[in-house]
């Protein structure tokens, strides 16, 4: 395994391995090194395979320590990338740099906010293996903080998780096709096959993309959440968790407007039931029959908790963050209002610092 390398952008490695793991990073210094060290953490039970693997770190125009914190880490190969091409995204432009450099029988591109379990790595090439895909992808579990995030956060994969169930997305039956780009294992062959990165250029949602491609030259797609193999804090920062939402939301989801609709009614039902229920009943305190309508607006109110409750534990967060998400469903609306109105109305949305046409 490489040590302390840096390739240049025409430069390449000739001899095969079993697995190139790729990390595109912009300004990543604050997560860098706890991804980079548990995926160097790999290197035992993978060689127990006896076979060779490499780690390349693609740095994409970072301005802050990332560079000099992947130069520190031994067994991590450092890749730099030309300058952004036109009609491509940063990250695209990134994964297929390292990709045309990458010596690996398979090839995972995984975020740079990510850590991955010990000997994980080695699993999902045999699951990958074993169900004969082009393209296992996990959904990590996903790490939350401050209240915002909290309660923020289990709304959106709650609705990630009605929309694209990783049963009806591994089905090769059904047209359904999704991947979370936090961690995308393609078998090299069939990432060529398909373009590779290339073919999703201009895509601000190429993970999806991607997938989707698998999926129609039915190459073999499987996808499912896996707390098991890693976890990832998507945000730092609330403003960074509503940029990056905002930037994706319209995409994942067709019918922003209608879903935001219906989340501020869940929030209107949440808050008036309790009280249409507790006037009526202090109405009939009062000597007003009004007792049984009070009755059945309670129940109307349980029935609504439960709906609510029952998709939200989708999420797979926790039953804290889950109680917490009814607090977050002015922004959640919100969010997804904006998301429409860029890609739909102004046509460009902003990441990290790059503003990109949809």
């Amino acid at each position: 395994m490489s040590t302390e390398r840096i390739l240049t952008p025409t430069e390449t490695l000739t001899s095969p391995c079993l697995l190139s793991v790729i990390v595109p990073a912009r300004n990543e210094a604050d997560c860098i090194a706890a991804c980079l060290h548990s995926l160097v953490g790999q290197s035992e039970s993978i060689f127990a395979l006896g076979v060779d693997w490499e780690l390349l770190l693609v740095d994409d125009g970072s301005t802050d320590a990332t560079r000099s914190i992947a130069q520190s880490i031994p067994g991590v190969t450092l890749l730099d990338v030309d300058p952004l091409p036109t009609g491509w995204t940063g990250k695209a432009n990134a994964c297929h740099s390292a990709a045309q450099r990458a010596r690996g029988e398979w090839l995972l591109f995984t975020d740079a906010d990510t850590v991955h379990q010990p000997g994980s790595l080695r699993r999902a090439l045999h699951e990958a293996e074993k169900h004969s895909v082009g393209l296992l992808s996990y959904s990590p579990h996903q790490l939350v903080s401050g209240l915002a995030q909290r309660a923020l956060m289990p709304l959106v994969f709650a609705e990630l998780a009605l929309a694209y169930p990783p049963a009806k997305v591994s089905d090769p039956a059904l047209r359904l096709a999704a991947a979370n780009g936090q961690f995308m294992l393609f078998r090299a062959t069939a990432y060529r096959e398909i373009g590779g990165h290339a073919a999703v250029r201009s895509s601000i949602l190429e993970d999806v993309e991607l997938a989707s491609i698998i999926k129609r030259r039915k190459l073999g797609l499987r996808f499912r959440t896996a707390p098991d193999a890693l976890a990832t804090r998507m945000y730092r920062t609330n403003a960074a968790m509503i940029e990056g939402w905002t930037k994706n939301l319209a995409l994942l989801f067709g019918n922003c407007l209608t879903l935001a609709a219906w989340r501020v009614l869940d929030l209107v039902l949440l808050l008036l039931l309790p009280i249409l229920a507790a006037l009526y009943w202090h109405s009939a305190i009062r000597g007003v029959p009004w007792f049984t309508a009070g009755f059945l607006i309670a129940l109307l109110d349980l029935r609504t908790l439960w709906r609510f409750y029952a998709r939200v534990a989708k999420s797979h967060f926790s039953v804290f963050d889950c109680a917490l998400s009814p607090l977050a469903l002015p922004l959640f609306a919100s969010i997804l209002t904006r998301s429409w109105f860029l890609h739909r109305v102004r046509h460009s949305v902003s990441w990290k610092g790059r503003t990109y046409p949809t």
